[in-house]
């Protein structure tokens, strides 16, 4: 049977419910990465930069498969390609234990790119079938909500991981302590295999990414996803949207480490940034569409954000660090927003489009091992100062990179 567009009379709360669950599963996995890139770095005696390998290897995955992601989606169903995802992460959190085991970066570094592999096929599922799962208007509402359970997921992992790995382990961590890794990847492995089976079996609903109620002659001029700018450059807005949430949230830890806090102090400094990151969604729940759009809280948003980041830059000690951490309330607005914006009356191509959206994740990958580079070149704290440009093409984007939806 055809897929059918939902229509505003439609209940939507039961698939909003099961994609949440899937939020908060895919946040909790890749919100540990702040604690491992912490954690791996002492073990492994590893530079700013061989540590955020962690976070590229995670990342650049989206780059590699978001397109292969699209193809396989449009064989699959969003429905069985989110279970596919869940069982290709699986395969990824089992490597961990003979990585641990056998004491190899390396293999860590594999499971995490096969982590990355399954995220990507979720991400490019999920995302716009939250997007198109109502109406358009309130798109960046209902991705505020996922991004609620992503980030209490978040949140969750650093209270497990950073309390497991961190606690107690001031100045250096064993490759002995590799172990500790062993228990909770075996028990995130079965988690993510019990989810698969129940997505694949749960009345989750197909529907059409064609929804968009684009007059036929408008889509007729359109024989390319290239041709559509809203989505081109929101892509790159992703990119640099990601790349500030790695390196705000992942990197915060050791950037603690390094001006001097303790492991005990540091393992904290994630969560701040979490809190603030929901917090920012939980009040675009509340106002968005009702008091402020889509793309003046995108705005608003990015000009805190660059505020904060001079902050950072011209302040020390826990203030600096506060600064760094409140940037995830001023950059909340940014995934909802751009996605219903990138996304807009591209009909047909919404899958593609949403592909290439994923491939933007990759700013996670690389921008975080400039900021390494930096950090091991310069200070840590001029590091920073890679913000500013990128939260300012963000800002561009907010103001008029999104207006036109064709070339």
């Amino acid at each position: 049977m055809t897929p059918t567009a939902p229509t505003k009379t439609q209940n939507y709360t039961g698939p909003l419910l099961i994609i949440g669950a899937l939020f908060f599963v895919f946040g909790f996995v890749t919100w540990v990465n702040s604690v491992l890139i912490a954690f791996f770095k002492q073990a492994f005696s590893l530079t700013s930069f061989q540590s955020t390998l962690v976070a590229f290897a995670f990342f650049i995955s989206y780059t590699l498969m978001a397109i292969p992601s699209s193809a396989l989606l449009r064989r699959t169903g969003f429905k069985n390609g989110m279970s596919l995802g869940l069982l290709t992460m699986a395969v990824g959190t089992i490597i961990f234990i003979p990585a641990a085991r056998s004491v190899s970066y390396p293999l860590f570094l594999v499971g995490l790119f096969i982590i990355g592999i399954g995220l990507t096929v979720l991400q490019t599922a999920s995302n716009p079938y939250a997007t198109i799962l109502g109406p358009r208007e309130s798109a960046a509402q209902r991705i505020s909500f996922l991004g609620i359970a992503n980030k209490l997921a978040g949140i969750l992992s650093q209270i497990v991981f950073g309390g497991l790995l961190l606690s107690g382990a001031n100045e250096v961590i064993g490759a002995a302590s590799l172990e500790k890794v062993v228990t909770p990847y075996l028990i995130l492995t079965g988690v993510l295999v019990v989810l698969a089976g129940l997505i694949r079996f749960s009345n989750l609903p197909e529907v059409s990414e064609e929804q968009d109620d684009i007059p036929a002659d408008a889509l007729a001029i359109h024989d390319s996803v290239w041709q559509f700018p809203n989505l081109v450059l929101g892509v790159l807005a992703l990119f640099c949207y990601v790349g500030a949430e790695v390196i705000t949230g992942d990197l915060i830890i050791s950037y603690g480490r390094a001006i001097g806090f303790s492991n005990d102090e540091a393992k904290h400094f994630t969560t701040y940034t979490l809190i603030g990151l929901l917090a920012g969604y939980l009040l675009g729940i509340l106002t968005i569409p009702r008091f402020i759009s889509q793309q003046s809280a995108l705005r608003y948003g990015m000009i805190l954000a660059l505020v904060l980041t001079v902050g950072a830059l011209v302040t020390d000690g826990f203030a600096s660090v506060l600064c760094i951490a409140l940037m995830g309330f001023a950059i909340s607005p940014v995934w909802p927003a751009v996605w219903p914006l990138a996304l807009n009356r591209l009909g047909k191509f919404t899958k593609l489009g949403s592909a290439l959206l994923i491939m933007g994740i990759s700013g996670g990958a690389l921008l975080p091992l400039l900021h390494g580079y930096l950090t091991d070149a310069i200070s840590p704290k001029m590091a920073y100062a890679l913000l500013l440009p990128l939260f300012g093409y963000i800002l561009y984007y907010a103001i008029s990179g999104h207006k036109k939806t064709s070339w």
